[in-house]
């Protein structure tokens, strides 16, 4: 083992520690090899703007094999979001603004400053207590970045303008509340925020169906909801995602219960529907 291996306490598990120096710098040698002008037509004429879509892509491919728990799978998916990685590295390599060296850098150093429990002074005997030194680091690094640049319109950049606009609709809205709780806007209480879900749903159910007012009340609720996630230590994205592919999986159930009978889904009454969805959940229970 290298030099990082040496005089560690027996605590460590040192054999976990991989030397990827030399395997890290040929992927690096590829994609730089493939933007070169006799390398890939493709791969050249690749900006950030036209793979973005890409890096979310790849990334949700490696979600389901997690959720999959599909190891095999998931080895794959990550190597292919760090393609996205490295393809972005280096056209901004290209574009004399950054390069991986930069990117890799930037992140080790952002994880030894947020975890001075691990590599500092600072002490944390559970997982909250991490999560509270995070906090507070993030926005000592939100203030810093403050004092040295500005947005386009002049004024320091926002305590929520961190967070992207392009995530899923459900982290972002988890995100973004969690940033003004923490620095104090926040319930007192779980069931305090159920409160406001119960004000929210008067508040929809008060506008006229069918009108852009309702839906923005609906979007309300919502937002309330994943605050009483955020409150439970529950991630409101996940936990939607997995009761989606549970209705899934009871759902194909019932395609393949019809499939047995011989009849069509859509040609059964609602009551029958119901039927065989009990029968969906049943089955799915005695699988667990």
């Amino acid at each position: 083992m290298g030099e990082a291996s040496q005089g560690q306490p027996e605590c460590r598990n040192v054999e976990t520690l991989v030397q990827a120096g030399d395997t890290f710098q040929d992927f690096v040698d590829t994609i730089w090899r493939l933007r070169q002008p006799d390398g890939c037509p493709w791969d050249r004429k690749q900006t950030h703007a036209s793979i973005a879509k890409n890096m979310i892509e790849e990334a949700y491919e490696a979600v389901d094999c997690i959720e999959a728990n599909d190891p095999v799978h998931l080895c794959e998916e990550l190597g292919d979001v760090l393609m996205q990685v490295v393809l972005h590295a280096q056209i901004a390599r290209d574009a004399e603004e950054f390069s991986i060296d930069d990117v890799v850098r930037g992140v080790n150093e952002k994880l030894i400053r947020r975890h001075p429990h691990v590599f500092g002074e600072a002490d944390a005997k559970n997982s909250d207590e991490v999560l509270a030194i995070w906090d507070k680091i993030k926005l000592k690094e939100k203030a810093a970045r403050d004092a040295s640049a500005e947005r386009e319109d002049g004024r320091p950049e926002g305590l929520l303008d961190g967070v992207p606009t392009s995530l899923p609709a459900l982290m972002q809205a988890q995100k973004v509340s969690k940033k003004a709780a923490a620095v104090g806007f926040e319930w007192e209480s779980v069931e305090d925020v159920w409160d406001k879900v119960a004000e929210e749903r008067a508040e929809f159910e008060a506008e006229e169906p069918g009108t852009d007012a309702r839906a923005m009340e609906f979007g309300d609720l919502l937002f309330a909801l994943v605050n009483v996630a955020r409150k439970e230590g529950i991630d409101a994205e996940s936990a939607l995602r997995a009761s989606t592919m549970k209705f899934r999986h009871r759902w194909e159930l019932m395609e393949g219960a019809a499939l047995d009978e011989g009849v069509s889904l859509e040609d059964l009454s609602v009551k029958e529907l119901n039927d065989m969805w009990e029968g969906a959940k049943a089955i799915a229970g005695n699988e667990k």
